[in-house]
């Protein structure tokens, strides 16, 4: 069985690896920036140089140290004995934390110091770096080294979880940015080389070649995962992750996110996200501060699968085609619902271009955002047909969707000090200090109300509140579910709407 396995982890020393080397025929510059020249130095039946791929991009290529901080948290315990001491007077027999919750207290624990690393890639002069979501998802601080081995604080611009991508930035000039290929463009076949820095390993090259594209991965922490990977056999190992694809030219295809692999070490294949959704993941969030995802409002799978699946049980299926994407169901209110696509279609081409699988769609899907027209050709009973599908957000509708912050709410908060929580005879909470023009005004949420819980989900920390008002904001219900007491004690409910009617 296949495991997938998400790696970082720190780098120290130096390698290179370099393959058969032959002329290369250098191309001129390209005319703008970060844009790939074309690749002129593969001749078929040839040996392939490398060592100008390595030159050009080793220099692009980042060590990220990620650094999460010690901290004290309060954690929910069991204690099976307690309401067998309940006061009959409608009390508790003494007065600790999480008394009168069926058992459940609550303590304060310190975490440890966690220090985690991976690869990044400069994107442009002035100090945009990309590298995986789970390279920097938790970090108090943010170390860059340069290959030069000069160091930068790093600030998170956004990530985002499902196209494990995430932008930084470092405050640095001239600053060598690598050139951007259109993935695309990319053959099976090609050689390719994967840079970073695996197994404590800084500045390694590995190379091997392109062994499939759009590539359909599963990940059961990423719910509306993009499933169109590159796949290679180049080594990839702990610590590759962010790093760079890069062709003959040291032009960049994508970023190395992940490791197919029955040990979790490099006897399988690697997988990076081509730059086609790269650089819309990355124009987004420099814009909006969050992905703008399209959906086409369907479920399915390859066409070939499909039939499989019915010939194992028993059923002789004729779609008039063994490629393209079999619609399983068409979601409600959906883009491909509003075009009158049903249960059992075929999806052949989009804008003219032919889909195969369902990583080809997910690629394609993944370059657009909300409110994009495409024109769809499909198969209904082996009869050829199009529509035109705009294109919805996660909502079902076309907006723009914005990662609300908290000041949205209009408020400011502050966790509850020790003698707060004994008097009130409670675990955790957050307390509205002042109210001004915001979301709580409008609901009528006051100051002093304590915060305890939004979403059905603990409030323990300004943190996880903002956590929540990001998650809240993106979904089809903007709404936050507030329960609360007030400082008498009396216990509260409110509903704060996030977008106006």
């Amino acid at each position: 069985m296949k495991k997938i396995v998400n790696v970082a982890t720190p780098a120290v020393c130096v390698v290179a690896l370099v393959l058969s080397v032959a002329a290369i025929n250098k191309t001129n510059a390209a005319t703008t920036p970060n844009q790939a020249p074309e690749v002129t130095n593969v001749t078929a039946g040839q040996p392939v140089d490398l060592t100008y791929a390595a030159e050009k991009a080793l220099p692009s290529v980042v060590y990220i140290k990620n650094t999460q901080n010690s901290k004290v948290q309060t954690v929910e315990y069991s204690d099976p004995f307690e309401d067998f001491f309940s006061d009959p007077f409608g009390g508790f027999f003494g007065r600790g934390q999480g008394q009168g919750n069926g058992g459940r207290r609550q303590r304060q624990v310190q975490t440890p110091k966690r220090v985690a690393a991976g690869s990044g890639v400069i994107i442009s002069a002035d100090g945009y770096i990309v590298t995986n979501n789970h390279v920097v998802d938790g970090a108090d601080e943010l170390l860059v080294t340069l290959n030069d081995n000069k160091e930068y604080s790093a600030r998170i611009i956004g990530s985002d979880a499902d196209t494990d991508l995430a932008l930084i930035k470092i405050d640095g000039k001239n600053l060598p940015a690598i050139q951007i290929a259109n993935s695309d463009e990319v053959k099976v076949g090609e050689w390719v080389l994967a840079v970073g820095n695996p197994l404590g390993l800084n500045n390694t090259v590995t190379a091997g070649i392109v062994s499939a594209k759009a590539r359909s991965m599963n990940d059961p922490n990423r719910r509306n995962m993009v499933s169109s990977m590159i796949q290679t056999d180049a080594a990839i190992n702990q610590g590759n992750s962010g790093g760079a694809l890069v062709n003959t030219q040291g032009a960049l295809i994508g970023i190395n996110a992940m490791l197919a692999s029955p040990t979790g070490s490099n006897i399988g294949y690697g997988f990076a996200i081509p730059t086609s959704i790269m650089n819309k993941v990355v124009d987004d969030l420099k814009k909006y501060g969050t992905v703008q995802r399209a959906m086409i409002g369907i479920q399915g799978g390859d066409v070939s699968d499909y039939v499989d699946s019915e010939k194992e049980k028993g059923n002789e299926v004729d779609l008039g085609t063994m490629e393209g994407i079999y619609i399983g169901k068409v979601v409600d209110d959906g883009a491909a619902s509003d075009a009158g696509l049903k249960e059992g279609d075929v999806i052949t081409h989009i804008d003219g271009q032919k889909v195969k699988a369902f990583g080809e769609l997910s690629n394609i899907i993944a370059q657009k955002r909300p409110g994009d027209k495409i024109t769809i050709t499909y198969l209904r009973n082996k009869s050829k047909k199009t529509a035109t599908l705009t294109l919805k957000n996660e909502k079902g509708n076309t907006k723009v969707v914005k990662d609300a912050d908290i000041d949205v709410l209009g408020g400011q908060f502050k966790p509850l000090t020790d003698s707060q929580k004994e008097q009130l005879n409670i675990g955790y909470g957050l307390q509205v200090t002042k109210i001004s023009g915001g979301r709580l005004k409008d609901a009528g949420v006051p100051q002093g109300f304590i915060i305890q819980r939004v979403n059905d989900e603990s409030i323990k920390s300004i943190d996880d509140l903002q956590k929540i008002v990001k998650e809240a904001s993106k979904s089809k219900e903007p709404v936050l579910y507030i329960q609360g007491i007030y400082p008498t004690g009396k216990k509260g409910y409110f509903a704060v709407p996030l977008e106006d009617e």
